[in-house]
């Protein structure tokens, strides 16, 4: 009889010990408000109007989108996060050129990344001259043209 009432004991202790140590780390009152939070959205499901039908965009039957005629003399742009995002990586790119990389990769970079750098500067309408220099110069017009393009507000180097 004492050892099943000393075994009753010992559970009880280990049990008020678990219950204590949860309350002294928040895990209680952090359960009570999550509970609190999902009766509240449960009643804002219930209580709320119901939501209008979407509209599906219109489409062709082939699956294309229809929208307004586009003019096909216009060049089609990129957005600006993704010429950005491309000025970013070409910068990192070339800050990290080994040196035994041939010239040929080198120039390819440096003409991919004056592409870009002339994209970025038309959609921010930021006036440059990258292709109007000669090949010595263009590494001052580059700077230059980072310089401009920043205080347009593009991100350059991050």
């Amino acid at each position: 009889m004492r050892l099943g009432v000393l075994t009753v004991l010992l559970a009880v202790a280990v049990l008020v010990i678990l219950l204590l140590v949860r309350w002294a780390t928040g895990e209680l009152e952090h359960r009570r408000a999550a509970r609190r939070r999902a009766e509240a959205r449960a009643l804002a499901r219930r209580t709320a109007p119901p939501r209008p039908p979407t509209r599906r965009p219109a489409t062709h039957p082939a699956g294309r989108r229809v929208g307004p005629p586009t003019d096909p003399n216009l060049p089609a742009r990129r957005p600006l996060e993704a010429v950005a995002a491309d000025v970013r990586r070409l910068t990192r790119e070339l800050a990290m050129v080994p040196g035994g990389m041939p010239m040929a990769r080198r120039r390819g970079l440096l003409a991919a990344y004056d592409d870009v750098l002339v994209e970025a500067a038309a959609l921010l309408q930021v006036d440059h001259r990258l292709t109007e220099v000669p090949p010595e110069h263009r590494e001052l017009e580059r700077i230059r043209l980072i310089g401009s393009l920043e205080a347009a507000g593009l991100v350059v180097g991050r």
